[in-house]
């Protein structure tokens, strides 16, 4: 038995805007039949983010979530954001919620698995073959480079506006994500693929030779580097040859999402942003989904497996991580599926949860 079961675990839950606040039920759902059917202690929370906090307080991350935030154990997100706050200034949009948290919280590693399952492997836009057992990890620097360099801003000069952002890395930075990187790899198929723009960017000249430095200290993993142009065009010509890959903020935000929709649907793919200590916040990697939101068709899946993803690495739980994977392998192999996964015989956001409950009730028996 697990030396952290009388342990009470602290979680916030942070629906925000959208399809969020569906599925952050469905989670809640999950959470508390794990709380009622296991010897772990869970003590749920819940706060506002983005949109949601900006109607009712006027900014997107209000200091009371900020501060519950830092006492949790672990914070689930749902996701932010939506037309109706586009108009806002930049300082004030649901998305400032989320940097801030990464910021605050020092969430500089950012786990996000492309994984396919065989059943799933024709709602791929790419052929079966190519996809079908995919499994990849991406793993994303989130609290440096360009979204959080200095100086940026528009600014007069010359007579025009000029729009500045500044692409910055600091060697720790990279250092530092660079071991999450190789320890993880060290765990999988001991390939890592690190990814830049070494030939035009001088900051990823520096992401290049510090990733050989610190390669010196992990003899097993094999590391290999590659331009993000030509990453982008493997991802979709030949997915299956990664196993592991590591890149800096921007190229992994826009890699990640290549990678989500290999899978089918960007609305099975969870993610894990985590501290040194690996406390984290965990997420689905799709958005707020505005046009679906209140309909009960939003795919909840890859918010229950972002809760099977907190299991494993915060609460330090891997058994009950690998039992909520099972379940949700379990309802796709029993055909359930959700309106982004099937133009038939799909079911809602709720039965989706109750079906991957039901399931986990028939292994924890």
């Amino acid at each position: 038995m697990s030396t952290h079961v009388s342990k009470v675990s602290k979680l916030l839950l942070l629906p925000g805007d959208g399809i969020g606040i569906e599925i952050m039920t469905e989670a809640e759902k999950l959470l508390q039949f794990i709380n009622a059917n296991t010897e772990l202690n869970l003590e749920l929370s819940s706060a506002l983010v983005g949109g949601a906090a900006y109607d009712q307080t006027g900014t997107p991350l209000p200091e009371e979530t900020l501060s519950l935030a830092k006492q949790a154990d672990a914070v689930l997100l749902g996701a932010v954001g939506g037309p109706k706050w586009e108009s806002l200034d930049i300082s004030v949009r649901p998305e400032k919620a989320l940097l801030r948290l990464r910021s605050e919280l020092e969430l500089f590693a950012n786990l996000r698995p492309a994984i396919v399952s065989p059943e799933l492997a024709s709602a791929s836009s790419l052929k079966a073959e190519l996809v079908s057992d995919l499994d990849i990890l991406i793993i994303r620097e989130l609290t440096g480079g360009i979204y959080f360099g200095h100086p940026r801003g528009v600014f007069e000069e010359g007579g025009e506006k000029v729009g500045i952002n500044t692409y910055r890395y600091s060697e720790s930075e990279i250092r530092r994500i660079a071991h999450v990187a190789f320890k993880t790899a060290m765990t999988r198929g001991r390939q890592l693929c690190s990814v830049d723009k070494a030939n035009v960017l001088e900051v990823t000249e520096l992401w290049r030779d510090v990733f050989n430095q610190v390669a010196e200290e992990y003899p097993e993993v094999t590391l290999t580097h590659m331009y993000v142009d030509n990453a982008a065009m493997q991802l979709v010509r030949q997915p299956k040859q990664f196993d592991v890959v590591v890149t800096g903020n921007m190229f992994g935000d826009i890699l990640s999402d290549i990678a989500a929709m290999l899978t089918g649907s960007i609305g099975m793919l969870p993610s894990a942003s985590l501290d040194i200590n690996r406390k984290g916040m965990y997420e689905p990697v799709h958005g707020s989904a505005p046009d679906i939101a209140g309909q009960n068709k939003a795919n909840p899946l890859a918010m229950l497996l972002s809760v099977a993803l907190m299991f494993k690495h915060s609460l330090q739980q891997p058994k009950y991580a690998e039992l909520i994977e099972k379940a949700v392998a379990m309802t796709l192999t029993q055909g359930f599926r959700t309106a982004d996964l099937s133009r038939q015989d799909w079911v809602g956001t709720a039965e989706m949860g109750d079906q991957v409950i039901g399931n986990l009730a028939k292994l924890l028996n």
